[in-house]
């Protein structure tokens, strides 16, 4: 009787801790499931939409032969690095570019109104009489008098977003959203950290498992392993300080803060992990297998190439994995050292930007549901199918080898 009392309390515990548990990662994977819903919901929410600020209108008089333009153009003009029309398919005629602020250069304060309440008619006026005339007039500006011609601009499109070259989200009227300098900012210094992090992590990862002495292990293992815990800050801080101006010195350059300093600290960073995971995988290798390879005449080093590493493949794999993740997904240490320039890089010694690192810049300073919000929501989806892909990369790359060495 008490035997099955008690038979039936420890099943009754086990389901209960079974029940537990499947809650657990029921929960944890709709949490996950709902992140990725809301970040592509927000992100995709971009495309389709122009970039022009709210109710920005773009007026030219009716002789002006052009029918579009682009944000790029404007930005352009507004810097005036484009100044004739002719530059950008029209006529031979000067641009003018007027806004609201300007049109007061063109009439009094009596003829404006107490109250703008004559703008409308002043905008249409002026932009009847100036053929050269680009005016960015507010809606409200324009009422229903307006009578002269607009121009239209293309919607942010997935290609235009991608492949972009310019990003300038908070250009006014027309905002650039434009994130191949920063992909290619992103994969430039992630690929840079792993040629370094990677070879690295093994080789000590095999030093510990395989060569060094208990004692060695036991002090060098809680130090790696004290790294992982040191704030992202920290390495920024010392990559700033320590790596930038050798990377400066050695190179000749004008300035540190480059795609090689970004690599270098996440290297670092990424190091305590791979080493970690790699040298507890090796580590669960059967003594067996070791000592029947050494029983047939192989050497520690043949063993370890011919029998450990390919045993604990799958852990290796694992461990780079989470080091590619950490080097893709790192913020503030990018920051600090890779000098944020929104260019095209050529080579590890540019300063650039990533992607990362620009979300974590401008999301705080962005307004909820503006444009600009939403483009970072979109660049942090094109940042979590950069890392599946990478991640899928790796598990291939990985699994071939380890069932070509089967």
């Amino acid at each position: 009787m008490v035997s099955n009392l008690n038979k039936q309390l420890k099943d009754f515990k086990e389901r209960f801790i079974e029940g537990i548990l499947m809650v657990s990662g029921t929960v944890t994977t709709v949490a996950v499931l709902l992140i990725i819903i809301f970040l592509f919901k927000e992100g995709v929410s971009l495309f389709g939409k122009s970039p022009l600020e709210n109710n920005i209108s773009i007026l030219v008089n009716e002789k002006n032969p052009l029918t579009a333009i682009t944000a790029a153009q404007i930005k352009d003009i507004s810097d005036q690095k484009i100044t004739n029309w002719k530059q950008i398919g029209g006529a031979d005629d000067s641009i003018i570019l007027v806004t609201i602020n300007e049109l007061s250069t063109y009439y009094t304060d009596d003829q404006l109104g107490d109250n703008l309440q004559f703008v409308p008619d002043k905008v249409n006026e002026l932009v009847g009489k100036t053929p050269g005339i680009l005016g960015l007039f507010s809606t409200k500006n324009l009422g229903d008098k307006y009578t002269h011609k607009y121009l239209s601009i293309k919607d942010i499109t997935i290609g235009s977003f991608l492949f972009g070259k310019q990003w300038f989200p908070t250009a006014t009227p027309a905002a650039q959203m434009g994130i191949l300098p920063l992909i290619l900012g992103t994969l430039w210094v992630s690929f840079g950290a792993i040629l370094f992090a990677l070879p690295i992590g093994i080789a000590a990862a095999i030093y510990l498992a395989e060569i060094a002495g208990k004692r060695m292990r036991n002090t060098i293992k809680p130090i790696i392993e004290l790294l992982s815990g040191i704030p992202s800050v920290v390495f920024g801080f010392f990559g700033l300080v320590v790596i930038v101006p050798i990377i400066q010195k050695l190179f000749h350059l004008d300035v540190g803060e480059t795609g090689l300093a970004g690599s270098i600290v996440l290297a670092i960073m990424a190091l305590p992990t791979i080493i970690t995971v790699s040298e507890d995988a090796m580590r669960t290798t059967p003594r067996l297998m070791k000592e029947a390879s050494l029983a047939l005449g192989a050497t520690q080093w043949q063993t370890i190439v011919r029998v450990i590493i390919p045993y604990s493949f799958s852990g290796i794999s694992a461990a780079a994995i989470l080091g590619i993740g950490r080097a893709i997904g790192e913020t503030m240490a990018v920051i600090f050292v890779t000098g944020s320039a929104n260019v095209i890089p050529h080579t590890l010694l540019q300063p650039m930007h990533t992607i990362p690192a620009v979300i974590a810049a401008e999301l705080g300073e962005v307004s909820q549901g503006g444009r600009h919000y939403k483009a970072l929501f979109a660049l942090g989806c094109v940042l979590f199918i950069m890392t599946f892909i990478v991640n899928l990369i790796v598990q291939y790359i990985f699994s071939k080898r380890k069932h070509n060495q089967v």
